[in-house]
């Protein structure tokens, strides 16, 4: 049995039972651990928690009988409600979309696991089956992939705090995967097709600026400012939130293209006197630009295709690097080249006719040759021209042919 006193004066027992005096001594160290993270309320060392957590029923109630483990808990180990308050009261550092997508995993797991839920009894058995129960709410794979991260996210901080010795969420998947079937490519006459249906010239400069500027909607339509605008040079500035906390990735250059000057043009002409955002008419946070947009489609005779504007994004960096070096076109639309390789570029029809076209002009070629020889005359290719022009300069040519020795230096006799 180990004997010990708490901070009320009073002594303990907890009587081990029997077995080895080696195993007994380690027991000692675990208790006398609770013991001294008792008075000084403290967490104890990792080793100790990871030793409670894994011990029987019988003689995790001998703790807690003697005081040195709540009920049902690790010593001091908060529950998932207070937890999650904690954390998200603790990360002023982030901006209010942010706090919203984390609302969301934070919804699910306190529906789940309820408020009073000791995080420290939270087992990655459980984390499996909250899991199940996210894919039960026939949420896409790519999102029930991301709440995983953010759960991982949050109990991977309360390790980091020693709260917990293991994150029961570390084995899930949360890498999102490149769903490319819901990829579209927006056509240039279904984008006219939209610009004759938008409402005003603002909208069509939004449209404009996410099918030709490859703008994120709608973040940087709304940071644009004129004073962003640089006429003189054909560019602007845009300003980025989602990248901003990369390295240069606060903002970007991109040219003021043909297709989209237009439009700037006429909202700038439109614009009252001394106004400072280019967007001014769609700025209210109850309005819904991805709604609107969907409108706006079904009155062009459209079918509002998947991700409405991501899929703008990613027509135009495939049109544009049909013209320009990738490390170009992924500086202009503010994205990383394995980025753009994995979710952005697409493989159009424009591509397959392409290379069907080179095909047919390749065997074009070939049958025109092979017709030249069955007529005896050799085929015109560059190489035979090069050698037609070359024999001009040259009266008789040499021969110099190998004899029988083959390429060796033929020794002289005499």
């Amino acid at each position: 049995m180990i004997q010990f006193s708490i901070p009320d004066g009073k002594r303990r027992t907890v009587r081990l039972g029997k077995m080895s005096r080696r195993r007994a001594e380690r027991i000692k160290d675990f208790v006398e651990d609770l013991v001294e993270a008792n008075r000084s309320g403290q967490r104890p060392m990792p080793a100790t928690v990871e030793w409670v957590l894994g011990l029987p029923p019988v003689m995790r109630e001998k703790l807690e009988r003697a005081g040195l483990v709540t009920s049902g808990r690790g010593a001091g180990c908060p529950t998932l409600g207070e937890w999650l308050d904690s954390y998200f009261s603790g990360r002023a550092d982030v901006k209010p979309s942010t706090r919203t997508v984390w609302g969301h995993t934070r919804r699910n797991l306190l529906d789940f696991f309820g408020r009073d839920k000791p995080i420290d009894g939270i087992t990655p058995g459980d984390a499996d089956q909250w899991r199940l129960s996210l894919v039960g709410l026939n949420l896409a794979e790519n999102t029930v992939r991301r709440r995983c991260g953010i759960a991982k996210q949050f109990f991977n901080f309360a390790r980091r705090k020693r709260l917990i010795v293991e994150n029961p969420f570390a084995d899930l998947k949360a890498l999102v995967q490149s769903n490319r079937r819901r990829d579209y490519f927006v056509t240039r006459q279904e984008a006219q097709k939209v610009l004759d249906a938008c409402p005003d010239a603002e909208w069509r400069l939004i449209f404009a600026l996410s099918r030709f500027g490859g703008l994120r909607c709608p973040s940087e339509h709304l940071a644009l400012k004129w004073s962003d605008v640089d006429w003189a040079n054909g560019r602007f500035t845009v300003h980025s939130s989602k990248t901003e906390h990369h390295p240069g990735g606060e903002s970007r250059q991109v040219p003021l293209f043909p297709e989209l000057l237009p439009h700037m043009r006429e909202v700038f002409e439109l614009a009252k006197p001394g106004a400072e955002y280019v967007i001014t008419r769609y700025r209210r946070s109850n309005q819904n630009l991805s709604t609107q947009l969907r409108r706006i489609l079904r009155r062009a005779g459209l079918t509002p295709w998947p991700k409405l504007y991501q899929n703008l994004r990613s027509t135009r960096e495939t049109e544009l690097a049909g013209q320009f070096p990738l490390h170009v076109v992924c500086a202009w639309i503010g994205n990383s080249q394995a980025v753009a390789a994995k979710h952005y570029l697409q493989v159009t029809e424009d591509h397959f006719r392409s290379a069907l076209q080179n095909a047919l002009q390749q065997a074009h070629e070939l049958d025109r040759n092979e017709s030249q020889v069955e007529a005896g005359e050799a085929p015109k290719t560059a190489f035979s021209h090069s050698v037609r022009d070359s024999s001009t300069h040259c009266d008789k040519p040499e021969e110099n042919l190998v004899g029988a020795t083959g390429l060796e230096p033929v020794a002289s006799w005499v």
